[in-house]
This record gives structure tokens, sequence and C-alpha cells, in this order.
């Protein structure tokens, strides 16, 4: 009984020491094999995400928002194998929402909304903590449109005419309002109509309302079509005025529809307010370098499907942010201007 314990336990042993003298004289043990397992791990980690999910608010089906957004979700998935995918919505006031409650991990939106949110103003009653921002994008150029036969030229002829001001929520209508009310114009001066940039369109073909509001990348796609069957007129905006209100509302900017965008003989004086890509705080930092540098890397693809993001750079991703700069977007930053 004693011996045939000690002979599985002898050979076990003599196994032991054989394993451990073929790992002294290993390669590995001299950093070849092991330094190319690390190096694998380390690539395999490069492209995966801590995070299995990602879901991109955006706004309207026809809107730059989606476009962009959909692109960039496309992106995400070639890259990193993640779940990505967008949701359409009404745009800058509910994607900020959806972000603050966890439904959705990033956001498209516009710089006075978020400028809202963190200070708690207007549509958010406290201000909202746990946003963070991966970029400044585009240009979201606020586009009034109106039929030339309605006289309508300047934004001040808007007193008294039905309008449509965008999606309730959206950041169309939150501009909207903001530039009227910069004109000395009220909700009680006209009469509103919520509509998203397609019905807008549609009520303009019906005679519905007489003028609208579209703030977005250029060109929107809604009033491509609309100018097809509509003699179309865009308002003017009054720079001198616009530089008044800049100065208590400094993520307005002046700004010219350039001639022909919509059949246009002329550049149009208007406004811009510029977009953000917001993510949770809770997001990794090291998902949110990996999320800024796909971005930065593959702008072409997003150009080739809207020309809005012709206007995004990385010479200007971090010019005029309005929430605090996630930090996994800032250490690519930081890395790109070391360069």
């Amino acid at each position: 009984m004693l011996n045939s314990l000690k002979s599985p336990l002898l050979l076990s042993a003599m196994l032991s020491a054989a394993l451990g003298l073929t790992a002294c004289s290993s390669p590995s043990s001299e950093g070849g094999d092991t330094a190319s397992a690390d190096s694998t791990a380390t690539d395999t980690a490069a492209d995966k995400l801590d995070t299995k999910f990602l879901t991109i608010a955006t706004g309207g089906a026809s809107g730059p928002y989606n476009i962009i957004g959909t692109s960039l979700s496309e992106v995400y998935v070639k890259t990193f194998g993640v779940n990505s995918k967008t949701q359409t919505t009404g745009a800058s006031v509910e994607n900020v929402n959806l972000l603050t409650q966890g439904k959705v991990d990033m956001v498209l939106a516009l710089s006075d909304v978020v400028t809202d949110a963190v200070e708690g103003k207007n549509n958010f009653e406290q201000p909202i903590t746990n946003i963070q921002q991966i970029a400044v994008l585009y240009p979201n150029v606020v586009q009034i449109v109106t039929s030339k036969k309605s006289g309508i030229k300047n934004i001040e002829d808007l007193r008294g005419k039905r309008i449509a001001v965008g999606d309730q929520g959206s950041g169309t209508e939150v501009n909207a309002r903001t530039l009227l009310e910069g004109f000395g114009i009220t909700y009680d001066d006209v009469t509103v109509d919520y509509l998203g940039f397609a019905e807008a369109a549609d009520g303009m073909k019906a005679g519905k309302i007489e003028a609208a509001f579209f703030s977005s990348g250029l060109p929107n796609s809604s009033l491509m079509e609309l100018e097809q069957g509509l003699d179309l007129q865009i308002v003017t905006i009054n720079q001198d005025k616009l530089k008044e209100i800049i100065a208590t509302k400094p993520y307005f900017k002046t700004f010219e529809i350039p001639a022909g965008t919509y059949g246009n003989e002329t550049a149009v004086p208007t406004a811009a307010i510029m977009n953000a890509l917001l993510v949770s705080s809770d997001l990794s930092e090291a998902d949110g370098y990996k999320l800024t540098k796909a971005l930065f890397e593959n702008l072409d693809g997003l150009k080739t499907a809207h020309q809005a993001a012709n206007d995004i750079s990385l010479e200007t991703a971090r010019d005029g942010m309005v929430a605090p700069i996630h930090p996994g977007a800032k250490k690519y930053y930081d890395e790109q201007a070391a360069k």
C-alpha cells in the first residue's frame, strides 16, 4: 500500500521538475513567445470596446443627424465588432434626456441645448452632470424658409404668421424660440406648429404654414425636395442684430448659406450653432479614446454619407466645447497635438 502511494508521488515530482527545466530553457523565458502573445493580446484589446452595445440617438429619419449617425454607427461596427445602432428621435433635447437616463450611449445635440442642460435652464430643471463631450462637429445652419409669394424676407416679417418651429423639444425649436425672442418676437406673436423637417416641408407644400425653421447641416434633404415644387425663399437674419444676441448667447455664430444651395442666386445671411457629440460620463476612458480615434480616422466615409460632415475636423474638434470633455477624447487630442 505504501509503495503504491509512493510511485505516483515520485512520478509527479519528476514530471514537475522536467516541466520546470523545460520552462527555464523555453524561448518564452527569454521574451520571445511571451512578447508575441502580449502583442496579440494588445492588438485584440485595441479592436474591442469595454461596452458591448452602442446606441446612438440622432434625429428625424431624413435629417443629417440620422444620416451621419448611421454612418458613424457602421464605422463602430466594422472597427470594433460592437453591437451599434442608431435611434431616430425628436433630436437634441430628447437626446440629452435619453443619455442622462442611460437609455442610449452616444448622442448628437445642438450646443445651445447642451449649454441649457449643463446649466439647468429652460428644458432642464436642474444641471445635468453625467454627460461629457467627445467632439465639436459641424455647424447646424438656421434655415428659415418661405415662398416668394408670401412677402416674408426677414425674420422680423414672421410676426403674425403661422410657422413651423421643429419638433417639440428639438434643437431646431430651441434655437427658433431663442432667435425669435432676440428679434422681439414671442410665441404669442406667431402661430406655432411643432413639425419635424419632413412634416414642415409637407405643410409648406400644402399651404398650411407660411414659413418654417430647418436647423441642420447643409443641405437639408427635405428642403432640397421642397425646392423642386415650391418657389422657395430663404429668410434673412440681420447680422448686426445677431451679433447683439451672440453677446449673451455665444453658441450662435454668424453664417451665410452659400449661393446655389437651394437655387438662391446670392448668399443668404443667417445664424449657425455648432453640433456636439456626447457620451455618458460612465463610458470608460479606453472606450472614449477608441471611439474618438475611430471617428477621425474614418471622416472620409462620413463625408461621403453627408456633405455637412465636411466641416468636421480634428483641428476644430475642441473649439467651443460646451460640456466637460471626456477623458478618453482628451487623451486622443493631446496625443495628436503632440505629434
